[in-house]
């Protein structure tokens, strides 16, 4: 596969931890956040999450988010 053909790398960023309150995005403790990985599309960094998500199924506190790094690193892209 040369360079052009390759599908254009989109980062995402997943990550997890226990939250404070179930209504809440605010970690209970920073220094145990699960760092699960980059992936370089949404679909694999999907599989990822739901993979983790289901391994914590019992604690209800427990929630892991992904993170679209792409739109960080060049926020410009998809503005009109």
């Amino acid at each position: 596969m040369s360079d052009s053909e390759k599908p254009k790398q989109l980062l995402h960023l997943v990550f997890g931890g226990e939250l404070t309150t179930l209504g809440s995005t605010e970690f209970k403790n920073l220094e145990d956040l699960d760092l699960v990985g980059v992936f370089p599309d949404y679909a694999a960094a999907h599989m990822a999450w739901k993979a983790k998500a289901q391994q914590t199924v019992d604690n209800a506190h427990m929630r892991y988010f992904i993170v679209h790094m792409h739109k960080l690193l060049d926020p410009q892209v998809g503005k009109a």
